[in-house]
């Protein structure tokens, strides 16, 4: 018995050292074929198998996924979707790829604003000039007990480092974006030390966030663009189970 075990586990391990250097075989094909064929392919961070055989998935720098067979002789650009399962592997995968970590935002670089008893936690990186973070910021106002930890992130030009910056440096940083956003009222001229406004950008570049709002929830879950009053309740409750 105990011999059988061992030469069980003897061909268990060689069958996953071949399968290793298959893999790893293959990934050097695709890598080599690809970059001769696409130079202007933003480089490959990482070729794994996917659930589809023959089939390999590509992360690139920008944390896109694209999808290619074993020889990089095919690239799929699209959403690879598990029917049994009815699972858009693809939106899963850069959900975890987009993902933030919580308890590594720089709070200090944040404006808090508390509605209720404050208990769930939301950071938000927003352009003062951004209209479709006035919309969100409308739509966030009817959400209760929810601490919303803001990072000013002016991408949008000079007219929003401005009005960043007299948000950042107001008496009361809170009352003055709100006031901005849902009042349309402009803060008053004010100066500080504006480095936590550099630091937010500095941050959303190392993190590849390119667009305002762009919302991280307490489970580092990651969204892009303005949602709605319903779609933010549920991505608090989703973010505490």
């Amino acid at each position: 018995m105990q011999r059988t075990f061992r030469q069980l586990s003897a061909a268990a391990l060689l069958a996953l050292s071949i399968t290793s250097v298959w893999a790893q075989g293959h990934e050097a094909t695709i890598r080599k074929n690809l970059s001769e064929r696409i130079p202007q392919i933003p480089k490959i961070e990482e070729i794994t198998p996917t659930p589809l055989a023959g089939i390999y998935e590509l992360r690139l720098s920008t944390n896109e996924i694209y999808y290619s067979d074993a020889q990089g002789n095919f690239l799929i650009q699209g959403n690879l979707i598990d029917t049994k399962s009815k699972r858009n592997l693809t939106e899963e995968r850069e959900a975890k790829l987009s993902a933030v970590d919580f308890n590594a935002l720089p709070l200090k670089d944040a404006i808090t604003i508390v509605h209720g008893n404050g208990k769930r936690k939301l950071a938000v990186f927003e352009d003062p000039n951004c209209g479709y973070c006035k919309r969100f910021e409308r739509d966030l106002a009817k959400i209760d007990n929810v601490t919303v930890y803001l990072f000013l992130m002016p991408v949008l030009g000079p007219g929003s480092v401005e009005k960043s910056r007299n948000v950042w440096c107001a008496k009361d940083p809170a009352a003055a974006w709100v006031n901005l956003m849902q009042k349309d009222m402009a803060p008053a001229a004010a100066q500080c030390n504006t480095a936590a406004i550099d630091r937010n950008l500095d941050f959303g570049r190392k993190y590849k966030i390119t667009g305002t709002p762009t919302l991280v929830a307490q489970d580092g879950t990651r969204v892009p663009g303005a949602i709605n009053s319903t779609q933010i309740e549920k991505l608090l409750a989703d973010a505490t189970k």
